[in-house]
C-alpha cells in the first residue's frame, strides 16, 4: 500500500514548523492587588510594587535573589556580595592583566618621551652656552665689532651698543651655563 503523497510532503514541514515555532509564553509574572499570579508579556502597571514582580524579561532567578537580599532591611549591597563568593574569572584576570601591562608600557613611553625632551633641551642650552660665550670673549678681545641695523646696512658698534650687548650675552650665559 501506497502513502499518499501530501503526507510525505506535509507531515516533515508541518514537524518543522512545530519545532522551529517559538511557544508564546508569558515574559512577565507579578502579583496583582487581590494577590493573583498574572501573567503577560507586557510590563506589569506602574502601580505594582517592585516586590511583587516574580519574573521578568531579561533578569534571571539569581539575581533576582540577589537584589531581594540587597534590598532587605539590615543588609547592604556590599555584605550581600561578600556573602556569596565569587571565583576568579580567568579571562577577566588575563585582561586585568593585559590592561596593567598596557599602562605600564604607556607610562614607561611617556618617561622616556620625558627623558628624551629634557635631553633636547640640555643640548639647546649647552649649545646656547657655548655660543654666548664665545660672543662674549669676542666682544672683550676688543676690535671693532660690525653689526647690521634696521634697512641691512653693516655698521660699526659703538661702545654704548658694546655695553649693551655685553650685558645680553652675559645673561645668556647665566641663564644657560648655569648646571
Amino acid at each position: 500500500m501506497r502513502k499518499p503523497r501530501y503526507l510525505t510532503l506535509t507531515l516533515p514541514a508541518l514537524l518543522v514548523c512545530m519545532l522551529t515555532a517559538v511557544p508564546a509564553s508569558a515574559q512577565w509574572q507579578w502579583l496583582d492587588a487581590n494577590g493573583k499570579k498574572v501573567f503577560s508579556d507586557l510590563a506589569p502597571p506602574p502601580d505594582v510594587p517592585e516586590k511583587n514582580i516574580l519574573k521578568q524579561p531579561g533578569v534571571s532567578a539569581a539575581r533576582k535573589a540577589s537584589s531581594a537580599d540587597a534590598a532587605k532591611p539590615g543588609t547592604t549591597p556590599a555584605t550581600s556580595a561578600e556573602a556569596t563568593p565569587k571565583a576568579p574569572d580567568p579571562a577577566a584576570a588575563r585582561k586585568q592583566a593585559e590592561l596593567e601591562a598596557k599602562k605600564k608600557q604607556a607610562e614607561d613611553a611617556e618617561k622616556a618621551k620625558e627623558k628624551a625632551d629634557a635631553q633636547r633641551v640640555a643640548a639647546a642650552k649647552a649649545d646656547n652656552c657655548q655660543r654666548a660665550q664665545t660672543a662674549l670673549a669676542a666682544l672683550n678681545t676688543g676690535p671693532p665689532m660690525r653689526t647690521m641695523n634696521a634697512q641691512g646696512e653693516r655698521i660699526f658698534m659703538d661702545e654704548n651698543a658694546r655695553q649693551s650687548e655685553k650685558q645680553r650675552l652675559q645673561s645668556a650665559v647665566q641663564q644657560n651655563c648655569t648646571r
